[in-house]
């Protein structure tokens, strides 16, 4: 039985909190990263159509001689595909390539308001057709704020199931997982760790990290846990695959997550939802 909990997502669907994710994953390096990711335990796999990897997550899911069920699959419709025909022709093709006939969650990677004339609520809309028809078991969003939220709220009657944005301790986006909980939306963190390594040293970071006997990383991922985000670190070491999935023998007090919640910045290393341009 897997340690990793799951998390219920609004439309009674659950979905694995602690995720393994290919961002800037090399093709040719995604197949063993997967295969090892699901050996250790992982089964929740977090990919996109940008990232140019689904055809090599879906075999190595398909080698592992697991069920098709027993793997939680996400992608992301890529930012050139925002108009309703291109993005169904861009969903049969994120299936086609992961060899499946369904997917468990389909998010619209960016909202773009600067192209499409501002227009991401119809390409909402065509999500909720893959919904309706079984091929997509949930759908989302990624890097919208809670204005974009409140006009998918107010001119569809499909909620998105998750929201997947940028959080660390250096960006603990406390007002819009604030929003997202009042509208029942599951946060997923991308970049969990922040990037540059900084703040793995940090000295709130490293002292928790030495009185639990854990590494950094482990006592970042468990702060996400415990905070209820969904999160998927990613590598291609086996050895740092395998300690990311290492943090369900221990707990932070809530003093300690007190602790690495202040670090916050409100930093951002990621583009301005509003005005990227994809």
């Amino acid at each position: 039985m897997s340690p990793v909990p799951d998390i219920m997502l609004n439309n009674g669907q659950p979905i694995p909190q602690l995720g393994f994710g290919v961002f800037l994953v090399e093709p040719e390096d995604t197949a063993e990263a997967v295969s090892t990711a699901l050996e250790v335990g992982y089964r929740h796999i977090d990919t996109a159509e940008m990232y140019g990897n689904e055809k090599e997550v879906g075999e190595a899911i398909a080698k592992s001689g697991l069920d098709r069920s027993e793997v939680f699959v996400t992608s992301k419709l890529n930012n050139g595909s925002h108009r309703p025909e291109d993005a169904r022709q861009a969903f049969d093709e994120t299936l086609k390539s992961l060899g499946f006939d369904y997917i468990d969650l389909f998010l619209i990677h960016w909202p773009l308001p600067m192209k499409y004339d501002g227009d991401f609520v119809s390409t909402w809309e065509t999500l909720g057709e893959f919904y309706r028809d079984g091929r997509a078991r949930s759908i989302g969003v990624s890097n919208f704020q809670p204005h974009h939220l409140r006009r998918l709220h107010a001119q569809s009657d499909i909620p998105p199931a998750v929201n997947q944005i940028e959080v660390s301790p250096y960006l603990t986006q406390n007002e819009l997982r604030v929003f997202c909980a009042e509208h029942q939306i599951a946060i997923e963190a991308w970049s969990p760790l922040a990037r540059g390594g900084e703040l793995l040293e940090d000295h709130a970071v490293t002292q928790i990290a030495r009185s639990t006997g854990k590494t950094p990383a482990q006592v970042v991922l468990r702060w996400h846990i415990e905070r209820g985000d969904i999160v998927f670190p990613k590598s291609v070491t086996a050895a740092r695959i395998r300690e990311n999935f290492d943090i369900f023998d221990f707990e932070l007090s809530g003093e300690e997550v007190a602790m690495i919640s202040a670090l916050n910045r409100d930093q951002h290393t990621g583009p301005d939802p509003d005005t990227f341009p994809g």
